[in-house]
């Protein structure tokens, strides 16, 4: 967690600052979502198309709760509550809602899975509590960071590179990978307004 500080306090000196959402208590325990699935750590990597370069690095954790660690992210939903970049109410639905808000012409997203201990799951959670809101530009060394502090991921390496981290992750036991793919047009933007009126 130093490195990234030092990162983040030099993003910070540039003028590329993080964001802070804070959602009240009352709104993150209503939107707490338990899921019947086996407790897991999952890795989001945005990759493009063209190049198989990473655009962006986020974290699904399946704990006591269902949570998305997505540091500098644009995606939001109304019914999602927000703490810097930790969201909240990772339904079937909202989970579908983020990978194809990311999945686009020139996007895949990459879901790579960990079985792990709800003990683990946890520990992830309350790591990405810890870690907080990314300076935009810092998703990879932020989810790195919080990966290699959790056990059984010590090997995830310390970087800024999305797919070094995917490719990392895809090493670890029991990891499996689902690539995502959509046609849809490459600004994406609309499509919060169309999944926000899909309460």
């Amino acid at each position: 967690m130093k490195a990234v500080a030092a990162v983040a306090l030099v993003a910070a000196l540039a003028g590329c600052g993080a964001d802070h959402v804070y959602a009240p208590d009352e709104a993150v325990q209503r939107a707490a979502y338990v899921s019947d699935e086996p407790p897991s750590i999952t890795l989001f990597t945005v990759q493009r198309r063209y190049d198989g370069s990473g655009g962006h690095s986020a974290i699904m954790i399946n704990g006591s709760q269902r949570v998305i660690y997505d540091p500098a992210g644009t995606w939001h939903h109304p019914s999602m509550p927000e703490r810097n970049d930790l969201h909240y109410g990772i339904t079937p639905r909202m989970k579908a809602f983020y990978i194809d808000y990311h999945a686009r012409a020139s996007w895949d997203v990459l879901e790579q899975t960990v079985p792990v201990s709800r003990e683990v799951a946890d520990l992830a959670i309350r790591r990405a509590i810890e870690e907080g809101s990314s300076p935009k530009g810092f998703c990879g060394a932020y989810v790195a960071s919080i990966l290699r502090g959790v056990p059984g991921f010590e090997s995830i390496p310390a970087t800024m590179a999305p797919m070094a981290i995917s490719r990392a992750f895809a090493r670890l036991p029991g990891a499996v990978m689902v690539r995502h793919q959509d046609s849809d047009s490459d600004d994406n933007k609309p499509l919060l307004a169309a999944q926000a009126a899909q309460n």
